[in-house]
Order: structure tokens, then sequence, then C-alpha cells
């Protein structure tokens, strides 16, 4: 229903994604400094980043040491310290990059059209931290899901799998996986990979074609809602000739006519993307009956939403 306080300026979101964008938390977790050598630190205006800082100082992310600015213990344990419960790192500066296409909202209900790519700000470093960290919690109970009954199941090819917390855990499994993702991605990621580690990662894109398999699995993680009908079923037609015989296809996305998120959620792709959006789980049925799969009713894991289809 609707809720006036929601209406409220996000101004600490705001304040916060402006000083990880500037550097300015970086530049105080090498070095304690005062406001004036902060702001040459950055390259930034000394008046600006005294009021920045001075506001940050009363939200709790930064104090005084004598003259010198630091960072407080708690905004030291969110941003920097992986073994902390409070840490996110800088997962929430992708919800920061997509705050100009949201203000671009009002033309796109006009037009159609996505906000235009080339006026987006924001490194693809900050979408894989926050797939990354949103996938890390529900990941254990998803991969052990998808090969649920798949008893020998040794291949995985996760597309679009870049930030890696998925493959890893279809790893614990038993797994060897390949992941499918944009150059850009490969090339970030691709250096964080262990020694040994049974991960293959391939440059590509899904909508030309997929790596050869066969596969047992093809794990598709918040891919779908990024494409409309046409990309869907051609790419579940590839994921099905890239199977073995029996293998699955797994499908984790949000579905619409689940509740309110899959809506918003669908807004954002309408804003970000040419013919994105979020799909009913009929239509997805459909699609994956016409590329040759049996499926099966959705299931909740892990607070994600799963369809799996099996290869007939």
């Amino acid at each position: 229903m609707p809720n006036i306080n929601t209406f409220d300026l996000p101004r600490e979101f705001l304040i916060v994604g402006a000083a990880v964008k500037t550097g300015l938390f970086d530049a105080l977790q090498k070095e304690e400094c005062s406001p004036e050598n902060l702001a040459k630190t950055i390259d930034a205006d000394p008046r600006a980043v005294w009021t920045v800082a001075e506001a940050l100082i009363a939200l709790g992310y930064l104090e005084y040491n004598g003259e010198n600015l630091k960072l407080t213990g708690e905004a030291q344990s969110m941003f920097y310290d992986s073994n902390s419960p409070k840490y996110t790192g800088f997962a929430f500066m992708h919800t920061y990059d997509l705050f100009l296409p949201w203000l671009g909202l009002a033309d796109t209900i006009k037009t159609g059209k996505p906000y235009p790519k080339e006026k987006k700000i924001g490194p693809p470093k900050n979408f894989i931290r926050a797939m990354s960290h949103i996938a890390k919690k529900s990941a254990p109970e998803v991969t052990t899901f998808c090969l649920n009954g798949k008893i020998g199941a040794k291949k995985v090819l996760d597309v679009g799998g870049g930030p890696l917390t998925y493959a890893r855990e279809f790893v614990k499994l038993g797994a060897s996986v390949t992941i499918l993702d944009l150059p850009v991605v490969v090339e970030m990621m691709e250096p964080e990979l262990k020694p040994g580690e049974p991960i293959k990662m391939v440059k590509g894109d899904f909508n030309k074609g997929l790596p050869e398999g066969p596969f047992d699995l093809v794990y598709l993680g918040n891919v779908c809602h990024i494409y409309g009908e046409k990309e869907n079923r051609e790419l579940f037609k590839r994921a099905a000739k890239v199977l073995s015989p029996g293998g699955r296809i797994a499908i984790v996305d949000m579905i619409r006519g689940t509740g309110e998120f899959a809506a918003l959620f669908a807004v954002n792709m309408l804003v970000n993307t040419e013919n994105g959006g979020t799909w009913t789980f009929e239509q997805y049925k459909t699609w994956l009956e016409s590329a040759g799969f049996s499926v099966r009713p959705f299931a909740e894991v892990g607070g994600r939403q799963i369809i799996i289809g099996d290869k007939i």
C-alpha cells in the first residue's frame, strides 16, 4: 500500500555514495589526515570536503583523531573488514549507479526507451560487488537444490556467473564449472581464480552462443530479466543443445506475479534495458516447454525463486 514515508530524499545514501565515488573513504583507510589534506589527496574542493566530512561525522562514518579525520570502527568493519558480520564492502554502489537511469523514468514512460547508455556512470566492479554480496548467503542452498537428484552431475555451465559466488559453491558439491560472461567481466575476475580451481572462464555473449557441452546443468542466475521473450526463448533452445541427455536447466530470477519486488524490479529493467523485465511462471513454462524441457512448479529456496526444467 502507499507509504508516504518513502518519499523522503535518501540523503545518507547519496552522501555515502558520493564519498565512495570520490575516493574519500579509500584515502582515509590508507591514512588519517586533516580535511584540507584530504581535499588535496582526492583532488577536491576544500569547502566541499569539509562540509561532507562533517555530515559523515554526524552520521557515524568518520570521526576526528585530534585534527585528523579517520574512519569510525563501524565504518571500517562495514567497508573493509571482510571477516566482520557487518561487512558489505561497496556492494551498494551498484544501487547508487542506478540513480540516474531511475531519474529518467519520466522520459522512459513517454518514449519507452531506456536511459541512454552513454550517460550511465559506474564501473562494472560495482555490479560485480553487488551480485557477489547478494548471492553469498543463498548460494549454498541454491546450488544444492539445483543439483538435487542429479547423481553424477559433474559439469556445470554458469551463464553470467562472473562474480564466481555460485561457481565456487558448485565446485564444493563436486562439479567442474564453465563460466560464460562478457569479456570485461572475465578480464576483471579471472585473476581472482585460485590455483587448481576447476573453474574455466570463457569470454562471450549468450545471445550469440554457448560453450560446447555436454553439460549436466545450465545455470541461469539473474540472467533472464535482462532480455525479453525472443532472447529468452533462444537462450533456452541453446541451453537444451549443450545439455547432456536428461540434463537440467535452472533459472534463478524474480517471478512476476509473486509479490511487490518483482513488479518494482521490472521498472528497473525498463529504465536500463531495451526489452528486459520480469516474467510470470507461465511465461517461463511456455518458453521452456517449447525448447524441450519438462518444467516443475517453481520453488522458493534461500530467499530466491528457482525454476527447474529437465531436458526431455
